[in-house]
């Protein structure tokens, strides 16, 4: 066993010399490992839906992992991150003796240093093109801004607040999240709270609410609303080469419902 080496956390972590076995616990980094590492992964999250037609071992949400069937897939690392995983999970499985690295991920610099990281010492794999191709596509933030409502849930309604890898991702395409002085990162905000802000715009993603054109942008009548990818807004990973250019078109192209 190798000397321990410290996570986005500061914690150590005693990865082996050589990871033959990952399990996954966030959608982001399952892809992560799946497009640079194929064979590598040995479990994820039922919500690991990236790439398409990955076939590995499920291991329920990434709010409540099962982690006896973590353990009994013996992984020799599990990848975990500060806001998607609970602490309490994360404890059980290091109770069990497996190294578990876990990430912090909330602007997109951040993204692409942790990626880099993680690979390198927690998965023990080479450094894969796409991390360069990823930095090379996300331009300089325009001068031009916007505002925007970034509602992420209805019923009830919440909106992405404060400090969060979203609201990076739209500040470095040229728009300003509203709610980015928010005391909170996901509040719950009503409808009249969220038109009394005043937007420029309304950004919808279609998950982890599914947003579509039928469902959402009839709440904001006389705004313009753009329905948006949330893989592109909130992951990150491989899906970092194509998100600036895929949102920006995207935001582009917005829809007004004149009620």
């Amino acid at each position: 066993m190798s000397e321990p080496v410290r996570d986005d956390t500061g914690a150590a972590v005693r990865v082996p010399e050589r990871v033959r076995r990952v399990v996954s616990l966030v959608p982001s980094l399952t892809e992560t490992v799946a497009v640079t590492a194929p064979g590598l992964l040995a479990g994820a999250t039922d919500w690991c839906s990236h790439p398409a037609g990955l076939d590995v071992p499920r291991v329920r949400g990434t709010k409540n992992p099962d982690v006896e069937r973590i353990v009994a897939l013996r992984p020799d690392v599990v990848l975990a991150n500060e806001e998607e995983n609970r602490p309490a999970d994360l404890a059980a499985l290091r109770a069990a003796g497996l190294p578990v690295w876990v990430t912090v991920i909330r602007t997109v610099d951040e993204a692409l240093v942790s990626l880099r990281r993680m690979l390198a010492a927690a998965c023990r794999v080479p450094e894969p093109g796409w991390l360069a191709d990823a930095e090379r596509a996300w331009p300089p933030p325009p001068s031009a801004r916007r505002t925007a409502a970034v509602p992420i849930w209805r019923r009830p309604w919440m909106v992405v607040g404060r400090d969060t890898f979203t609201g990076d991702v739209l500040s470095r395409l040229g728009v300003d999240n509203v709610f980015a002085g928010h005391a909170d990162r996901y509040p719950k905000v009503p409808l009249a709270g969220i038109r009394a802000a005043g937007p420029d715009l309304v950004v919808l993603p279609d998950e982890p609410y599914r947003f579509t054109r039928d469902d959402g942008p009839e709440c904001f009548p006389g705004t313009e609303v753009a329905l948006v990818d949330g893989r592109h807004l909130t992951w990150y990973g491989p899906s970092l080469v194509a998100a600036p250019a895929a949102l920006s078109a995207q935001l582009r192209a917005t829809v007004v419902h004149r009620g």
